[in-house]
């Protein structure tokens, strides 16, 4: 048995916590890794402009190349990942990534359009890898602990996510916003190495179709599965409303309704905990309607413009947010697992590709086009709307074949 269906190679039994597995362990390190280097890039170059080495123009101009990156990115690493090494795939990524943080430091102060440039490089390292780190995690842990296994990877994004600015204003007052970008470079040296060999690459096909005849395979697959396409829209409309109406509403509703900054810091806070908590329990949940507990879970995402809609207290909101978090950790997970279990293997890359891009790669759209509609219509119809767009869509994707369980089996 070779290629890509020897899935279940992994050291040690089923039984055995894939928390004392070194192979999960340094897939592990290269994923967190890979989150932290993809977090921490915004906050250091607002750091830049805090510093005055920077401007907000050429930020604006840096991350949306960054973005640009990763959407050119995404649907080719599915195919080169399901047509070669899911591990090589990782590491050339993570090299990528690696190589265009000091080129950014190099450019800081010095030239926006060099900047930009290594931006977008930097964005295709992170977008190439997301796709292949999802396809590797079946080839290193076992499907009986995927479920743990991929809890484990965002509680640990969580749990540096809400540490990380914290560690970074401390690193701050010794290193400069250039010491920090080559220090995100080490992160995605680390991302790029650490990870371990998954099953050996099929050996190429002569016969094999042409790039768009290949992702078009990942896309018949991925609509052989109906609950995934229903997920991935309902998934899609909840990042572009309510995501959208976070980023654009809540620091407006800080300042205006409550007159300061707190309710902003501490809704965001809110969110990584709450995101903390649900990892933590759908790591030991098992609910026997996996699929519709997991809509559930996305659905509570319309709590957190319906809480900046009304006049409520300032605790409420932040509750309203610990609930939001604790439910998109309840989606995320037996999501991830549920599309490493159901899709074929040797199409996994893709589809998860097609997922990445349809989903947190639109968010960009959703959040440059609420500001405009808010200013059109005024907060309270577009935070209304928002909320039941993230409520009606998961309610509608519980309808698909086969979403009660994420499986049509």
């Amino acid at each position: 048995m070779t290629g890509r269906s020897r899935l279940t190679r992994i050291a040690g039994p089923s039984r055995r916590s894939v928390l004392r597995e070194r192979r999960f362990l340094r897939l592990w390190a290269g994923t967190t890794a890979s989150g932290l280097a993809t977090w921490a890039l915004p906050f250091v170059l607002g750091l830049a402009v805090l510093e005055r080495s920077f401007s907000p123009a050429g930020l604006g101009v840096v991350l949306a190349a960054r973005t640009v990156g990763f959407l050119a990115a995404v649907p080719v690493s599915g195919v080169v990942a399901d047509r070669y090494s899911r591990r090589a795939t990782v590491l050339w990524a993570g090299l990528t990534a690696a190589a265009a943080s000091p080129v950014m430091a190099l450019g800081l102060g010095r030239s926006a359009a060099l900047m930009a440039v290594a931006a977008a490089v930097s964005g295709a390292g992170q977008g190439a890898c997301r796709p292949a780190f999802q396809a590797l995690t079946t080839e290193v842990v076992d499907a009986a602990r995927r479920r743990q296994a991929n809890a484990a990877i965002t509680l640990a994004v969580r749990v540096t996510t809400l540490a990380g600015p914290a560690v970074a204003a401390l690193l701050a007052v010794l290193v400069d916003a250039r010491g920090l970008l080559i220090g995100i470079g080490a992160l995605w040296l680390v991302a790029a190495l650490a990870p371990p060999a998954g099953v050996p690459a099929p050996r190429p096909e002569t016969d094999r179709p042409g790039f768009w005849g290949e992702f078009a395979e990942g896309v018949r697959e991925a609509r052989r599965h109906p609950w995934f396409l229903a997920g991935l829209g309902a998934l899609t409309a909840v990042i572009a409303t309510g995501y959208s109406a976070t980023g654009v509403a809540l620091p407006l509703v800080s300042r205006d309704r409550y007159g300061s900054e707190a309710v902003l810091a501490g809704a965001a806070t809110a969110y990584i905990v709450g995101a903390v908590l649900g990892a933590v329990l759908i790591a030991r949940l098992r609910p026997r309607a996996e699929g519709w507990t997991a809509l559930a879970g996305l659905a509570c995402y319309g709590v957190a413009p319906l809480a900046l809609l009304l006049p409520l207290h300032p605790a409420v909101v932040i509750a309203a947010y610990v609930l939001t978090g604790i439910g998109i950790e309840l989606f995320n997970v037996p999501w991830f697992t549920a599309i490493q279990r159901e899709v074929a293997p040797g199409k996994l890359a893709r589809v998860s590709s097609l997922d990445f891009l349809l989903s947190y790669g639109l968010a960009p759209l959703g959040l440059a086009l609420i500001a405009p509609a808010m200013g059109a219509f005024g907060p309270g119809p577009v935070l209304g709307a928002c909320a039941v767009v993230c409520f009606a869509a998961p309610a509608a994707a519980a309808l698909a074949p086969g979403s009660r369980h994420f499986s049509v089996r």
